[in-house]
């Protein structure tokens, strides 16, 4: 089967709040050069990818860009700095004392201080992410190599149909090789009857220059090679 080295194939995967697309294009090259540019949030999973794209192509320089979208990426949890309010008050209860003044501090004052309270992001879980992104890679990869037998059968009619064109001009060969040896001889024996005018001429001279001729003009052993190839490259295509 002919594969084009040309190709290209997109695929989005959802799953609950989180979307992951790869996209992937290559053109020929001698070998596999394989390309990933990929959210820092997805880095590590960088060698997992390659070793999926492995499976389905072989040698090509492709590009792959992997987009990540996070639904949940409003829905931050609230950390409490336990340690961090403890030292606050601490702190304050040693200044009002030094400083002699009332010790005022309330829930709502200390929870107004940096870092009491901060928001963060719910991080993914790491084995949903895995299997989102691997549906995505495989699908991509599923439909890039699509295209490119898709393309490669549109290579393989080119081809063959140049090959048949080609099988013509072969048979045409074959059948007008004869008459390019009879128009030779007809031709000679005018030429030499021209030159000796009503002297007699040489018959057998003549044969033997025809033969010399027709010997230099041979082409039975490549048109007989040249078919084989032809045919030889149609049934592996």
């Amino acid at each position: 089967m002919i594969k084009s080295m040309t190709g290209f194939g997109r695929y989005e995967a959802v799953k609950d709040k989180m979307k992951i697309a790869v996209e992937m294009r290559a053109v020929n090259h001698r070998y596999l050069d394989i390309g990933i540019r990929i959210p820092k949030k997805l880095s590590n999973f960088e060698s997992a990818i390659r070793t999926i794209l492995k499976e389905y192509i072989q040698r090509g320089k492709v590009d792959v860009f992997v987009a990540y979208e996070d639904f949940s990426e409003t829905e931050c949890a609230l950390c409490y700095n336990e340690l961090l309010a403890e030292e606050y008050l601490k702190h304050l209860r040693q200044m009002a004392k030094m400083f002699q003044i009332p010790d005022d501090i309330t829930v709502s004052t200390l929870a107004r201080f940096p870092d009491v309270f901060t928001m963060r992001e719910q991080d993914a879980d790491e084995t949903e992410l895995k299997e989102v992104l691997e549906e995505a890679v495989r699908g991509a990869a599923e439909l890039f190599v699509d295209s490119r037998t898709k393309e490669g059968e549109n290579l393989k009619r080119d081809l063959v149909g140049k090959l048949d064109e080609m099988l013509t001009g072969v048979r045409f060969i074959e059948e007008h090789s004869p008459q390019i040896i009879e128009q030779y001889h007809e031709k000679l024996k005018a030429k030499v009857k021209e030159l000796l005018g009503d002297k007699q001429l040489d018959d057998g001279r003549i044969a033997a220059e025809v033969t010399i001729y027709a010997d230099k003009v041979c082409v039975d052993e490549e048109i007989v090679r040249l078919r084989s190839h032809i045919e030889a490259v149609k049934r592996n295509c």
